[in-house]
């Protein structure tokens, strides 16, 4: 038998983020009769677990969005939280809602660049097509170039090189080993001896150097990626795989 919670009828708890463990939370709320609201400033979940497949395999992207008012109904909110006041208990809102709460949950997640994560404020259906637009940049590209050589990075280039065994795929990564520091040296390197059997190449300790000047996402035949060491890479696409933040803007002041 599983523990009773006892309630007053004053619980009211926000859970503000949508990703996996707002979700997460948002659902056991449910199943314990828990009154809760669910604040995120997207319409879906996404499950970016899989972000990196549907950026390769048309259709793939309709299976790795989940709409949220379809799973919670009511308890759902969708909005952008600007601000937290713990004193009065209120999680405020861009459109200036007020949302009152006994408990609060921040489960605001990471961020970072697409096709790895999604963070445009856009409905479903929109975000589903700017996966299919993905698949078409890639499907165009004949060279393509994947900058970070972390788990994101290394999935990238491998669902290119799987879908697309033809096309030329360059990794470039600023440290010498492949993979993620808390991953066993071993399973390091058999990361990398996969790639290499792919046909991927790799310039490893290798920094890009004019990022800012490149565009990303999107063809453009014989552009042109320079490394601090000067190494010059030819490319039609490049793909970034760097880069992740903690998302704390909506709570950054509200603590101390």
């Amino acid at each position: 038998m599983g523990s009773r919670l006892s309630l007053d009828g004053s619980e009211q708890v926000v859970v503000v983020g949508g990703g996996f463990g707002g979700t997460a939370a948002a659902s056991l709320l449910r199943s314990w009769a828990v009154p809760f609201v669910l604040v995120d400033a997207k319409d879906s979940f996404h499950h970016n677990v899989a972000a990196l497949r549907a950026a390769v395999e048309s259709g793939f992207a309709k299976k790795t969005f989940i709409s949220y008012s379809v799973t919670f109904g009511d308890s759902f909110r969708k909005g952008k939280v600007v601000g937290i006041d713990p004193v009065r208990q209120q999680v405020l809102l861009s459109d200036g809602e007020e949302l009152h709460y006994s408990h609060l949950i921040l489960a605001t997640g990471s961020d970072g660049p697409f096709p790895g994560k999604f963070s445009q404020d856009i409905d479903m259906e929109s975000a589903i097509q700017t996966y299919e637009d993905m698949v078409k940049e890639i499907e165009k590209s004949e060279r393509i170039l994947v900058v970070g050589g972390g788990a994101a990075g290394v999935e990238m280039a491998a669902e290119i090189k799987t879908e697309y065994p033809a096309k030329e795929v360059i990794l470039i990564h600023s440290k010498i080993v492949l993979a993620d520091v808390e991953l066993l040296d071993s399973v390091r390197q058999v990361v990398k001896e996969i790639l290499l059997r792919k046909g991927v190449r790799l310039l490893l300790s290798e920094r890009v150097s004019n990022v800012e000047d490149i565009r990303t996402n999107r063809f453009q035949k014989d552009m042109v990626v320079r490394t601090e060491k000067d190494t010059e890479v030819v490319a039609d696409m490049v793909i970034l795989c760097t880069g992740i933040k903690i998302n704390s803007s909506a709570y950054a002041t509200a603590f101390g």
